[in-house]
């Protein structure tokens, strides 16, 4: 007989390793990320905009990604995936020493790619997992963020200096850095990422089947979000997202305009970071004990607490625990929403919904990526802290619709009427 649980452990642990990897260089990176758009760019308008390429990026490569995960296995897709993110980072280090802004972006798009895969590897830990352990797999995976966390951030100065000290410009140094640990990553994925999650996954459906559908019924992705539990589920980790996004995205600039150094942004965004990811280590357990939509509605109600406190002051500390509760909020909200979905679906139906998922979640947060450079330059850090408690106002709201009206109900279908 499989030893299934064996088996989880092992690819559970393989993704942890590479997600850590892949958030270290994401962090690095994206740590400079709005200081080198408003330089390359010339104003500070250009802020959000790479970044927001990068997240359309992902966007759109998350259904290839899905359908390469599906064909390749979930170990050839995510090692084409992450293969790009070298080839990017190298593009924008390259992009940066020359000056060319059109170049930078596209090392944005190809990091884009990486970025999707990066995040649709939560979903194999959680197919390869049975129903009740989901929670704490998909959490594992993204509590390797928090190695990111620490090191992504506290390299950004060092990796500056190496490339001043090699003649290059300073910024560069943080995409070279990133370079280097995103092949680590691909090496990760190629060589331990065995058996295959997609093989796995197939035989843990059999042992646990869940999705009351019609045998040899594949449901499309509109029909799956249009359940109750699968709207529910993508407004968390949109809302999540965006909300997150567009406060962190501009908060280094915001800072840098404050005068602070390059040390004290990245302190704080260290901080935002770890409250991301660090959490992971009891909020899956949480969402398996609690339920998805308690700790959900815990996450928009923190969202709203930090968007709040972020512009009540520029210093260090304010700022650091505004932006720890941003990434806290986030956490909650991503990880159970992908759980949810993760219930919701059967073997056949995962790999395109999952990547219409990210798909959508990605040209979301390319609209915050956006919007965060062009609503800074014209109202401010203080009135974007408020369009921000609006959206995860709204998010509260709908989470207690489910939870209270439908939620005996989780797979119905919204009406068309509504």
């Amino acid at each position: 007989m499989t030893d299934y649980s064996r088996i989880a452990r092992k690819i559970t642990r393989t993704l942890f390793a590479a997600r850590s990897l892949t958030s270290a260089a994401f962090i690095i990176s994206g740590t400079v990320g709005a200081i080198v758009s408003a330089k390359l760019g010339g104003s500070p308008a250009w802020a959000g905009v790479p970044a927001a390429v990068m997240q359309i990026g992902a966007a759109f490569a998350a259904p290839v990604i899905g359908l390469l995960t599906d064909r390749l296995g979930r170990r050839g897709g995510y090692t084409v995936g992450l293969s790009a993110g070298v080839i990017g980072a190298g593009v924008a280090a390259s992009a940066i020493v020359s000056g060319e802004f059109l170049m930078y972006i596209l090392g944005m798009l190809f990091l884009g790619v990486a970025l999707t895969s990066t995040q649709l590897s939560r979903f194999a830990a959680a197919e390869v997992n049975p129903p009740d352990n989901r929670g704490r797999a998909i959490s594992y995976v993204v509590f390797g963020g928090t190695i990111g966390a620490i090191a992504g951030p506290l390299l950004a100065g060092p990796s500056g200096l190496w490339a001043e000290s090699a003649g290059m410009e300073e910024l560069a140094g943080p995409y070279i850095a990133a370079m280097a640990i995103l092949f680590l990553a691909v090496l990760t994925i190629f060589i331990f990422l065995r058996p295959d999650p997609l093989t796995v996954g197939k035989g843990i459906s059999k042992l646990y089947p869940e999705i009351d559908t019609q045998e040899g019924v594949v449901r499309s992705p509109p029909q799956i979000f249009r359940t109750r539990a699968g709207f529910v589920a993508l407004s968390a980790m949109v809302v999540g997202q965006v909300v997150m996004v567009m406060i962190m995205g501009i908060t280094s600039l915001h800072m840098m305009n404050n005068q602070h150094t390059l040390f004290g942004i990245s302190l704080v965004i260290s901080a935002h970071t770890i409250g991301m990811f660090a959490p992971s280590i009891f909020s899956g357990r949480l969402i398996d004990r609690w339920g998805r939509g308690p700790i959900i509605l815990s996450g928009a109600g923190i969202l709203i607490l930090s968007v709040v406190l972020a512009p009540l002051s520029p210093n260090i500390v304010p700022l650091a625990i505004a932006l720890f509760l941003l990434g806290l909020g986030w956490n909650f909200c991503y990880v159970g929403g992908s759980t949810l979905l993760s219930d919701q679906l059967s073997p056949p139906e995962r790999a395109r919904t999952q990547g219409a998922n990210d798909m959508l979640l990605g040209l979301a947060t390319a609209g915050a990526s956006v919007g965060s450079g062009l609503l800074y330059a014209s109202i401010g850090y203080t009135l974007m802290g408020m369009i921000g408690f609006v959206i995860s106002l709204s998010l509260l709201g709908l989470i207690l619709w489910w939870m209270f009206r439908d939620r005996s109900v989780p797979n119905a279908v919204i009406p068309e009427d509504k």
